[in-house]
């Protein structure tokens, strides 16, 4: 039977570990007589699922003891909405939010916060195509901006921050992280706030991670729900309402995983080397094409174009019949995608370089 990899960008792939270990425990979990999925989420057993799980990911990420984990519901599209109606209560209203806009998911976020706030683009990579970060230094910032949003790795258009930005004041800065959180090593206290979607890097659908220092909390607007309010929630120890226990649970295996693996720095190291394999074969002649900056050039999300696109379609047939699945850009991009996120074994990296040569004919 070929080999299967799944280079799609979320839900991704997982460790075939924790994907094995969770079978095992489906119907049974360590003897509880009970699956995780049919739990009550107040009960000693998942209690104890969600106390580790936090436990495992404050410490992976070395979170400083002044901010909260909450394990939320929404997606990160969903934070969209959710971080202006708790953070722009901390200004005089109306308030501004900056944002650097630098792919499809800060565009996004744009669009959503304007229901809240002004806001105020203070640098744009949109003329360019989205191929690069705008240097810090060309950023037009609002001095008492209520927060600076960033998008640290676009999923969709492979541009990945390679700095922490430092801000002048007491501005703080939200970062969605989304699809290359616990992919490297990161100082969470250069940010005020960080979120994600879990589907990417960490388990399926239906978790969302938000990680904010304490010191930003109870500035909600009167029309945040309370189940999105982030002091509410963190009051309750994200149990105000059922939590999405499954993915929590999943979401544990893969924390455990990773400290297995030697956490988050071993992690980024690998993480390194595959994707300078990847790029050097797509960069090898003229026959494929990458448009991001070097510098800012994606190690999780890869997106690439054939030179002749008319076989587009010859290699994702080509490339579907070798195993490697989930290969077709964004619809709103075109190309391909290559997600190599943490579960992504080098070798499955290898066995597309592999096939990106035998189909350039080198």
């Amino acid at each position: 039977m070929t080999h299967i990899y799944n280079f799609s960008a979320g839900p991704a792939v997982l460790p075939k570990e924790v994907l094995a270990q969770a079978a095992a425990e489906m119907l049974d979990w360590q003897g509880s007589g009970m699956s995780v999925m049919e739990m009550s989420h107040r009960g000693p057993e998942f209690t104890s699922i969600l106390a580790t799980a936090m436990r495992d990911l404050r410490e992976l990420l070395a979170v400083p003891a002044n901010y909260k984990i909450l394990f939320l519901q929404g997606g990160g599209l969903a934070e969209n909405a959710i971080v202006p109606l708790n953070l722009v209560g901390r200004k005089a209203q109306p308030a501004t939010i900056d944002f650097i806009q630098t792919g499809s998911w800060s565009s996004k976020s744009i669009k959503e916060a304007a229901k809240y706030a002004n806001v105020n683009v203070a640098a744009s990579a949109r003329d360019e195509g989205y191929t690069r970060v705008p240097p810090q230094a060309h950023w037009k910032l609002t001095p008492d901006a209520a927060y600076l949003h960033i998008c640290t790795n676009e999923t969709i258009d492979g541009v990945e921050y390679a700095f922490a930005p430092e801000l002048a004041g007491d501005t703080p800065i939200v970062a969605d992280m989304s699809s290359h959180i616990l992919s490297r090593v990161i100082d969470v206290s250069k940010y005020g706030v960080i979120f994600g979607g879990a589907q990417k890097n960490i388990g399926p659908a239906g978790l969302t991670l938000v990680i904010v220092r304490e010191d930003l909390l109870g500035a909600a607007l009167p029309i945040c729900p309370s189940a999105f309010d982030w002091s509410v929630v963190a009051a309750h120890d994200s149990m105000y309402n059922t939590p999405p226990t499954y993915a929590i649970y999943i979401a544990g295996l893969v924390f455990q995983w990773l400290k297995r693996q030697g956490g988050v720095a071993a992690m980024e190291k690998r993480n390194i080397e595959k994707a300078a394999l990847l790029y050097a074969a797509l960069d090898a002649d003229d026959f494929y094409l990458n448009r991001i900056a070097p510098e800012n050039r994606s190690r999780m999300t890869i997106p690439f174009f054939l030179r002749d696109e008319s076989r587009n379609e010859a290699f994702l047939a080509g490339a579907k019949t070798r195993g490697l699945l989930q290969l077709k850009g964004h619809k709103s991009v075109g190309g391909m995608r290559a997600s190599i996120y943490n579960a992504m074994p080098i070798e499955g990296v290898q066995a597309l370089v592999d096939y990106l040569n035998e189909f350039a004919g080198r």
